[in-house]
């Protein structure tokens, strides 16, 4: 089974994100794998104006926020069934596109830059850094924010996950991986769970030089 094939088998059998969240609004942005819980969309600072591009789409829900405060997005996935719930989900929304394409192929292949890249849980998750960072550098703005979460690292730095490969760096180690590929003002950070939860969650942001 192709990359692909398996992340297309694991998003057709997800649960699809809520319409509403506990607040009663119809879109918002979650950095973390709990429900209502987390940081929101300051951290990626004003997006109002800004060319956003998330890798790692899914249902498109994340970068929909972005785009009702006045971005305008790109959201990338290696699985066919999130490019096509997402563009059923929000159809009626302006300045917000869904492709099917990996992440490290697009980025290859595009001419577009961004002012903005987020990934979460996302490619920057399971994509070789060493890899996937100069690409996604070569593709932002100088000045430019890259952020991303994922689970906190492991005794592994390599571990396979559902449907590929989890790059389970530590704090340190993201920093150092992201100064050598371009990126400055690197601040990492875990997020505690909530009561319920047992995990926390890893947030990286850094700034393109």
């Amino acid at each position: 089974m192709s990359l692909a094939e398996s992340w297309n088998k694991y998003a057709v059998g997800s649960k699809p994100r809520r319409a509403v969240n506990a607040r009663g609004e119809t879109t918002w942005l979650n950095w973390t794998q709990y429900a209502d819980h987390g940081p929101n969309e300051s951290v990626l600072g004003s997006v109002a104006g800004r060319r956003v591009l998330e890798l790692g789409s899914g249902s498109g829900s994340n970068l929909a926020h972005l785009v009702t405060l006045g971005a305008t997005g790109l959201g990338v996935d290696v699985a066919p069934a999130r490019e096509t719930v997402a563009k059923a989900r929000w159809a009626g929304l302006a300045g917000l596109e869904f492709r099917t394409a990996e992440a490290t192929a697009f980025l290859s292949e595009t001419d577009e830059t961004f002012d903005v890249v987020l990934s979460i849980f996302g490619a920057v998750w399971f994509v070789d850094p060493h890899t996937l960072l100069p690409l996604i550098r070569s593709r932002l703005a100088s000045g430019g924010t890259l952020a991303f979460s994922h689970l906190p690292a492991e005794s592994q730095d390599v571990k396979p996950g559902k449907a590929g490969l989890r790059h389970n760096h530590s704090l340190d180690a993201w920093e150092r991986l992201l100064t050598a590929h371009g990126f400055g003002a690197v601040s990492a950070s875990l997020i505690d769970p909530p009561q319920d939860g047992n995990v926390g969650t890893m947030l990286v942001r850094a700034m393109a030089r």
